[in-house]
């Protein structure tokens, strides 16, 4: 018999507007959240109460993650706005947090970007050590261990992607994706239309290459306006300037969906992604399958019942995703093999922001300063948050789903 499933744990009325987007910080102490106004909210998920609360951006946030010791946000007013750290004062812990209480982050600097197509930033901290130890004579500060790439539309065509690279502001890549048609790819459905559409979703990342060179290689997966999904790798040193697309291959190209490309999640091992849509699909993609196999199918499309669903995400094991439906409902699926896991049902309206929380090893000897025993901390690894257009937050515990649990 299956488990029932569960209330949420704990709501969370921080919003006077529709959520668009939530993350959880890398050490699972904070909650971010940002809404359709602008404002972005931090919450602590000890107290379960703000720390802070400001008006971010003067529109929608599509974005904002955590990336320690700053955090980012992405906001509908072509602003990407870099901000120094927040952490929980003693005092909010005691007494009711009043809005002289609250933090104001400091703006450390901002990007202006192109956000017309409502795709959101995807940033790619973890660089190969190579690229520390001897980034190449034309990088700037790829040598300093606190500068990330980052992935956001071009700021000419929204079709296009750039990378910059902070905290310098420069620009390495421009307008990626330019030369995808000169590529003979498989479109995966017999259609012969090349034009993409504008961009909807992307995920920048490294990953290792197998053989004798062991080159370590920056990709962008891009999902597009017509439903198409293109893997892109950069062919020459990542720390070299390019421009008009040059430099940059298509590994594969296809279209599963018949709508455009709501939401993607990439696995932590970068092996697979899922994407979704306006459609009753949730689309897998083995990213570096050479060709379709009898065991393992490069592209594997899964139908499930609801229509139109814009978020999905992975959690750090790989094993479970989350996918947030526009009635409102998240559904828990296996990755693996797409198995219905449940269903989480107490938002009235669109779920949009969806972020598991990290999962995060415990030391047999664990103490915490603060009274937090070993088993609790190990329960927060099982959290799950939904953002939603009912203007709350929903925190959900959840199982492990592990077969030896």
């Amino acid at each position: 018999m299956a488990p029932t499933a569960p209330s949420p744990s704990h709501i969370v009325r921080a919003h006077s507007s529709s959520v668009t987007t939530t993350s959880f910080s890398k050490d699972n102490e904070r909650i971010y959240s940002g809404d359709v106004t602008g404002t972005v909210v931090v919450t602590s998920t000890r107290t379960l109460r703000s720390i802070a609360v400001w008006k971010a951006h003067s529109d929608g946030i599509l974005g904002v993650e955590e990336l320690h010791p700053w955090f980012i946000t992405h906001g509908r007013d072509n602003k990407l706005h870099v901000w120094s750290a927040v952490s929980e004062p003693e005092y909010i812990a005691e007494t009711a947090a009043r809005d002289e209480s609250l933090i104001t982050p400091d703006l450390l600097y901002s990007l202006d970007v192109n956000a017309l197509n409502f795709c959101r930033f995807s940033i790619c901290p973890n660089f190969p050590k190579d690229g520390y130890d001897n980034p190449g004579p034309s990088s700037s500060s790829l040598n300093n261990n606190r500068c990330i790439l980052l992935a956001v539309p071009n700021l000419v065509e929204s079709s296009l992607a750039d990378v910059w690279e902070l905290p310098s502001k420069e620009r390495l890549h421009a307008a990626i994706g330019k030369n995808t048609e000169e590529f003979d790819v498989d479109l995966g459905d017999g259609r012969g239309e090349s034009k993409t559409g504008i961009l909807m979703t992307m995920e920048l990342f490294f990953r290792k290459e197998e053989g004798p060179s062991s080159s370590c290689d920056l990709h962008l997966l891009a999902g597009y306006e017509s439903g198409e999904v293109v893997l892109h790798r950069c062919s020459t040193p990542y720390w070299e300037r390019s421009i008009e697309g040059r430099g940059w291959t298509c590994i594969w190209r296809t279209r599963q969906h018949v709508e455009s490309v709501m939401a993607m999640a990439i696995s932590p091992d970068k092996s697979f992604a899922l994407t979704v849509s306006a459609d009753h699909l949730v689309v897998r993609y083995n990213l570096f399958d050479v060709e379709d196999k009898e065991d393992r199918p490069k592209f594997v499309k899964h139908r499930i019942k609801q229509v139109g669903n814009g978020a999905v995400v992975v959690r750090d094991d790989g094993r479970v995703c989350g996918v947030g439906g526009w009635d409102g409902k998240i559904r828990l699926f296996s990755t693996k093999t797409m198995k219905p896991l449940g269903t989480l049902a107490y938002h009235t309206k669109s779920c949009k922001g969806l972020a598991f929380a990290h999962q995060i090893p415990n030391d047999d000897e664990f103490e915490d300063a603060d009274g937090m025993t070993k088993e609790e901390k190990d329960t927060r690894n099982l959290w799950l948050v939904a953002g939603s257009e009912d203007h709350r937050l929903s925190l959900w515990q959840l199982m492990s789903f592990r077969k030896d649990a």
